[in-house]
């Protein structure tokens, strides 16, 4: 059950060192109704390569076993919905004639076009869960050397894929080839150097299985012929957006030799936080027996638990998500809650890693009860 990846995906080279490995991480970071007994485990490893500085898990998952089902990314909150309505305008300004979205299989940014636009648009999607408004046409596969589609497309698009595929090198290529010399591809990806830098508990893992930071983002862009029109961060914390066009003149930008160094150093700061942080949560919540709750039923509440969270006093898993309340956070014996879960309770505790999302959820709790304490 695993997938060998010993090469390093932007130079080739053979070279990983091994930075930090999980033993015994839930290999998916969703919510299920099945008995734990079935929930799948396995080491979560991270290497970089002293070549490119490039940071990746080895081995990896067959992707039938990390996405046995939806887990909802994407599509729940405020934040979210204000990143697709943004990357719909941003999609708007280079005025696409029809456009192919790999991934998306939600159909939300295709939904949000068509109100500025009416234009052919296809989802390629291997699992599409389309919302009741999406119009778009939805294909399932995946896009890979093999995938060919009768139509012209001018513009590819694709949201918070890129991080998640296994060999970046070989997608963007694809890419290359498939668009005609003019062609546009538009996409955005989490700003994972951010992320990294302000230690978010969910910037790598199974799913996001490389450190696609803009630099090697831009890197693979222009090493397979494709020029940056415009690069444009969603917040300063949270996503980069990218317009390139197919351009066979562009050169390659090469890769500072710093990056190995500066990445390994950034990495070992990340575990060094987490580490201490878990324990400095540990001693607090020795002393408590409040009615304490961990929010976010996703990876953030799995990583704090990998990292050796003690979680007896934890009441229940907080989310927003509709869909996985009353289920169980994989990998773990915790129900998931709504929020609403904290009226009436007299000073409850409530544990959050959420990254760039923490204020808007902080914000939410504290209207349902003012009294909510935050470890933050």
């Amino acid at each position: 059950m695993k997938i060998d990846r010993n090469a390093d995906v932007i130079s080739g080279s053979e070279d990983l060192e091994l930075l930090y490995r999980f033993r015994n991480f839930p290999v998916f970071m969703g919510c299920t109704s099945a008995p734990q007994h079935e929930d799948v485990i396995a080491d979560m490893s991270f290497w970089i390569s002293p070549k490119s500085g490039m940071i990746q898990i080895n081995p990896l998952l067959p992707l039938d076993v990390l996405y046995p089902e939806a887990h909802g990314a994407g599509m729940v909150g405020n934040l979210w919905a204000k990143h697709h309505q943004a990357l719909a305008e941003f999609i708007d300004r280079f005025n696409p004639a029809s456009v192919l979205e790999v991934g998306g299989g939600h159909g939300i940014l295709a939904t949000n076009y068509r109100k500025i636009k009416s234009i052919p648009w296809t989802i390629l999607e291997p699992n599409p869960t389309p919302i009741p408004e999406c119009k778009a046409e939805i294909i399932g596969g995946f896009f890979d050397e093999n995938f060919q589609y009768p139509s012209k497309v001018d513009a590819i698009v694709h949201s918070h894929l890129f991080e998640h595929i296994y060999d970046p090198n070989l997608f963007i290529r694809n890419i290359s080839e498939f668009l005609e010399l003019g062609g546009k591809l538009i996409f955005s990806i989490p700003n994972m150097r951010i992320m990294l830098e302000r230690k978010f508990t969910n910037c790598l893992n199974f799913e996001h299985t490389i450190y696609l930071s803009d630099t090697y983002a831009e890197h693979l862009l222009t090493r397979h012929g494709f020029r940056i029109l415009e690069k444009k961060f969603y917040l300063n914390d949270h996503s980069i957006f990218y317009a390139a066009v197919r351009d066979n003149g562009v050169a390659a930008t090469k890769l500072a030799p710093t990056l190995y160094e500066k990445n390994k150093s950034l990495y070992q700061n990340y575990v060094k936080f987490h580490e201490e942080l878990v324990a400095k949560i540990n001693v607090e919540l020795k002393e408590k027996d409040d009615d304490i709750f961990l929010f976010g039923a996703h990876v953030q509440a799995q990583y704090l638990m990998g990292f050796g969270l003690n979680t007896s006093k934890i009441k229940a898993i907080l989310d927003n998500d509709s869909k996985k309340h009353g289920k169980r956070l994989y990998g773990t014996d915790k129900l998931v809650s709504g929020p609403e879960v904290l009226k009436n309770r007299v000073n409850p505790i409530v544990i959050i890693r959420a990254g760039t999302f923490t204020s808007e959820i902080v914000s939410q709790i504290k209207i349902i009860n003012p009294s909510t304490r935050f470890i933050l």
